[in-house]
This record gives C-alpha cells, structure tokens and sequence, in this order.
C-alpha cells in the first residue's frame, strides 16, 4: 500500500493554492482505491464569506475535495502526471449528499474507489468523512483530455 506526503501530491495535481483541497495521501491501491487527507483550518479563503459567525466548509468544495482524489487516484493508476499533457476533469457527480458539516479543526478523510474505468473515463463512489461519520457522499465521474 503506498502513501504520498504533499510533495507528492502537488506531482499528480495540476491546483495549487487556495484551491489545493488534498494535504497527504494515506493509503493508495492503484486502479481500486485512495484514502486522502484534508485539514481544515480556519484559514481557509472561503470561510471569511460562508460564514463568518459560523465557518462551515461549502458542500460543494468537499465535492471538489473528493474530486481532486479521484484525480491523483486515477493519474497514479495509469502512472502519468498532469505535466504528460493531460489533465483529469470532473465530468459528472450523482447521489451527492451531506450529512454534517465540516468545520475548522476537523480532518476529512476522502476515501474514493474506483467502479469502472474505460478509455479516459473514470466512475468513482466517494465519501468525506470526519471523525469516523460520514460527511459527504457521491459518485463521481472524470474523464481525461488533453492539454497544450
């Protein structure tokens, strides 16, 4: 089972900050699955405007989270990285649902598996977790395409 320090992950995705929503990778199984991490700090550009009496992570960057795993999932699988000419898009999200909120201090555990794969896209189920509950679920789907 291999892991990836920040370093490692910043080789396999093309978003930097503030939109760099991965810190490490825990466990990773190439072509099935990737448990990441993200810590949530009170620092976060959103949380000035969403909201600022009560910070709360936007459900859509947790989406964006487990996307951005998909990613580094899917560029580890097929042993390229964004600077081969390629970038992985998100193309689709089904089923997403929120079950609490993510809040400065919590570490979200982004836990993605592989469904199917063929040619350049990719089928994911997805899950945030904090603290052992779930936070946020998805299927979400990806496809490659290339870029000058």
């Amino acid at each position: 089972m291999e892991t990836m320090d920040i370093h490692q992950v910043l080789e396999h995705l093309p978003h930097r900050y503030p939109f760099l929503l991965i810190d490490r990778v825990l466990e990773l199984e190439p072509g099935q699955r990737l448990l990441g991490l993200k810590n949530v700090t009170y620092n976060e550009p959103f949380f000035t405007g969403h909201f600022p009496q009560r910070p709360v992570m936007p459900g859509v960057l947790i989406l964006e989270a487990l996307a951005q795993a998909t990613g580094v999932l899917a560029f580890r699988s097929t042993e390229r990285r964004p600077s081969d000419g390629s970038l992985y898009f998100l193309v689709g999200i089904d089923n997403a649902r929120f079950k609490q909120q993510v809040v400065p201090g919590d570490q979200v555990h982004l836990a993605v598996e592989v469904v199917r794969s063929s040619r350049a896209v990719w089928k994911f189920s997805g899950e945030a977790r904090v603290d052992g509950q779930v936070a946020a679920s998805a299927d979400l789907m990806c496809a490659e395409r290339g870029v000058e």
